[in-house]
């Protein structure tokens, strides 16, 4: 393939992500977290949003953002999969976030309004019964596109991470639309990382029986990937772990920019300065299985979180809902948000937040008015933002 220059890939990049979000509303909504905060402070809501606890938060809860996780040791749970965003602030926004990424979803598979308002009637169970027993597993059925999603995490080996990502069985990366080559400057700067304390470290936890190795990288390559943080620097490392004997085995990891979030802080948060620090310590209290998988670094003059990439790691693709499953679905990843939250609440202020949560509910549906109000707001603002962004840029593809 042509090589991009480094002046070249700002254009080339941000030409994939308009044409991304032109895609579906889903898509527009899950690319735009900054006119998202933007719309949301200007919604019209006859009721404020009110300020929860100060914990971390997603920031950009969307459907795509949740999935199965794997902690290492071949346990895999449902759970949120991307902190870019994460901040200390308000958890009504992630419950907003969450609520009108299902909604545009429902409105992709053509299901009614009335579907949209038993799913956010449902969300409110979901996420209620999490802040009632953190401890719980009882998220409700499971919906059909968690099920499937989960049986194929199950299921995975690295071979299959392989042929998915490399197209190959052998250790390099193949360049394609996806895999850019690297600068020299590029992948020296990889190569003198990955051998980094912290990093180094990660990468041979992988293999807890034999930890006298050495940590050396075999392959690189600019990683073409994402909506939202498409433009910033991110790379796949192909990395070799040779023992004292000479046999080698590899570990893929993910190499991402950190840059000051969108998503609002509450007042007086106090949060790491570093920008990768922060989204570690983020997915430490909000999601487990995947905080204990990565490292903060520096290189070529940036942030970065370092994390290893697991087969099981998967996202939750919805391509189409029947109004049952997508009924279920709110209620269950509303539950698994609710947990990531309430882990870390004590009991007095998991209950005086749930006791905000019910104070509003005497509207035209089962959920804070507030709640609603601002899923309908930002769906109107979404579906009309999204039809001026294919006017100003579908139609030059």
């Amino acid at each position: 393939m042509t090589k991009p220059t480094l002046a070249e890939r700002p254009a080339i990049l941000a030409a994939k992500r308009q044409l991304k979000m032109a895609r579906s509303t889903h898509a527009y909504v899950r690319g735009n977290t900054a006119k998202f905060y933007e719309w949301l402070d200007e919604s019209p809501a006859s009721r404020p949003v009110p300020q929860g606890p100060a914990i971390w938060i997603c920031g950009d809860c969307h459907l795509g953002n949740l999935g199965p996780i794997n902690d290492g040791g071949g346990r895999i749970a449902i759970q949120i999969r991307d902190l870019d965003q994460a901040v200390i602030g308000n958890p009504a926004h992630d419950l907003i976030r969450l609520g009108l990424s299902l909604a545009t979803a429902a409105r992709g598979s053509d299901l009614p309004g009335v579907t949209t308002a038993h799913m956010i009637e449902e969300m409110v169970t979901g996420y209620a019964s999490a802040m009632a027993d953190p401890a719980s597993n009882d998220a409700g059925p499971e919906p059909e596109a968690v099920r499937s999603v989960k049986r194929r995490a199950l299921g995975r080996r690295w071979r299959h991470l392989a042929k998915e990502r490399f197209a190959t069985q052998e250790p390099m990366i193949p360049l394609g639309d996806k895999f850019w080559p690297l600068e020299q400057s590029e992948r020296d700067a990889l190569a003198e990382l990955v051998t980094e304390p912290d990093v180094a470290a990660l990468v041979l936890s992988l293999d807890a029986k034999d930890r006298d190795r050495t940590v050396r990288l075999v392959d690189a390559a600019y990683w073409m990937k994402g909506c939202s943080s498409l433009g910033l620097l991110r790379f796949a490392a192909l990395v070799g772990l040779k023992n004292a004997k000479g046999r080698s085995d590899y570990a893929l990891i993910d190499l991402k920019e950190a840059t000051t979030p969108i998503a609002p802080a509450a007042k007086g948060a106090k949060m790491p300065t570093d920008q990768a620090a922060r989204v570690v310590e983020a997915a430490r209290a909000l999601s487990p299985h995947l905080g204990s998988r990565m490292v903060a670094a520096r290189a070529l003059d940036r942030t970065l979180f370092v994390r290893e990439l697991s087969p099981q790691d998967l996202k939750l693709e919805v391509e189409q809902f029947s109004a049952g499953q997508a009924v279920k679905a709110a209620r269950y990843l509303a539950f698994v948000v609710g947990k990531a939250h309430a882990r870390q609440m004590d009991t007095d202020t998991r209950h005086e937040w749930a006791s905000v949560l019910d104070a509003d509910r005497r509207g035209a549906i089962d959920a804070p008015n507030w709640l609603w109000e601002s899923v309908v707001s930002l769906a109107g603002s979404h579906e009309a933002g999204y039809l001026e962004h294919c006017r100003r840029y579908a139609m030059r593809a």
